[in-house]
């Protein structure tokens, strides 16, 4: 049986920040849902979760706010009209507020999954305006020893009935990265979150 925690949940208002919250609160663990406007965390209420307004931008509004919690979880993305580097500092809020265990998605193909990504991923995501700024803040979490997740594109749709986490020296070979779903990728960051077996580097969630 699982034990219950406290999980906070970065962007929360987002369409996987979403997906985490809901998954969590299924799990039975209490969630601290963090986004720049709570009222758009579109979930039921409940006695374990608590919507909170931060924003990653605002480095002291936003470590009052992860300062000494034990899980963090990030379904942080970029925006339209985003500032250019709040992957970064979103990485770098949650590595200093000395969160106990960090959970973060990345991009399949960028930083240390481009090697296994094959050439012609590798050549569609170096055109990514964002490229550098996922992989600066992959950097920071791994450093903090946190679990950067890199996803191939996301799908809707439910988690996949046979899924399955690996890291980079088991990622299966293709031409273009496989499709997995948002429930499917939520469900795997969950369990590092629970019981963590790819702390300090790089998993890659799978689905059939």
């Amino acid at each position: 049986m699982t034990t219950t925690l406290e999980i906070t949940v970065l962007a929360a208002s987002g369409a996987t920040g979403l997906e985490l919250t809901r998954q969590a609160l299924a799990r039975g663990h209490t969630v601290v849902a963090v986004a720049r406007d709570p009222r758009r965390i579109v979930l039921p209420d409940s006695g374990r979760l608590v919507r909170t307004a931060a924003d990653v931008l605002d480095p002291e509004g936003i470590a009052a706010v992860l300062r000494g919690r034990a899980v963090v979880v990030s379904g942080l993305g970029v925006a339209k009209g985003d500032r250019p580097g709040v992957l970064t500092a979103g990485a770098r809020a949650v590595a200093a507020a000395g969160a106990g265990r960090i959970v973060w998605l990345g991009a399949f193909g960028t930083g240390p999954s481009a090697e296994v990504a094959g050439p012609l991923t590798r050549g569609l995501l170096r055109m990514l305006p964002d490229r550098a700024d996922k992989e600066s803040a992959d950097a920071a979490v791994l450093a903090a020893g946190g679990t950067v997740f890199h996803a191939g594109p996301l799908s809707d749709g439910p988690a996949g009935v046979s899924r399955r986490t690996v890291g980079l020296d088991a990622v299966p070979r293709r031409w273009f990265p496989a499709r997995v779903s948002r429930a499917t990728v939520a469900a795997a960051m969950l369990d590092e979150a629970e019981n963590p077996a790819y702390a300090g580097g790089v998993a890659v969630p799978l689905q059939r």
